[in-house]
């Protein structure tokens, strides 16, 4: 068995362009690449000044050899109170689509379970897009995940986040 044409590192403080380009890939796959507000300046300040998330890169060619980057893991770390655990959140996963089909995404999601295993993780979590079929078949089928449909997301955003303000509570005079 041949050794693949690409291997999977950490992303480094030198790659937030390369993230950037990948994220706009993924967000053109989703149909909302007027969506991305990410720049490198942010990629650099959230990802490695004040690390509130990592990435993972997948490289065509070798770590002797490198070429250009084919694929992403985004990723962060949240906490299950009923297992007491650490989990590990998968935010965005992407594979450049004229690699698909060779095994990147397994090597990212090898690689997302060794650090899963390394820092005790319970699960590793991620949501997908109800339409994106060829993604749910893969994890499912082929990673044998578990469907989480019970579960309904929510989110706050920009003004939604200001006005939670009308909840807080008046400081207590002492």
């Amino acid at each position: 068995m041949s050794s693949p044409a690409y291997f999977v590192r950490p992303a480094t403080v030198d790659d937030v362009d390369t993230i950037l380009e990948l994220v706009v890939g993924l967000a053109t796959y989703e149909k909302a690449a007027d969506s991305v507000k990410a720049t490198p300046e942010l990629y650099r300040k959230n990802l490695f000044e004040t690390p509130y998330a990592h990435t993972l890169l997948a490289i065509a060619g070798s770590a002797n050899a490198p070429g250009t980057a084919i694929g992403l893991a985004m990723y962060f770390f949240n906490y299950s109170t009923w297992t007491g655990k650490p989990g590990l959140f998968l935010e965005d996963l992407f594979v450049d689509p004229s690699y698909r089909g060779q095994g990147v995404g397994k090597a990212l999601f090898a690689e997302l379970g060794r650090v899963a295993e390394e820092k005790d993780c319970a699960r590793i979590d991620w949501q997908v897009l109800k339409w994106n079929q060829p993604s749910i078949d893969f994890y499912e089928k082929t990673l044998g995940a578990t469907a989480m449909s019970e579960w309904m997301g929510m989110r706050l955003e920009g003004d939604q986040i200001q006005s939670l303000r009308q909840f807080r509570l008046a400081p207590s005079s002492s």
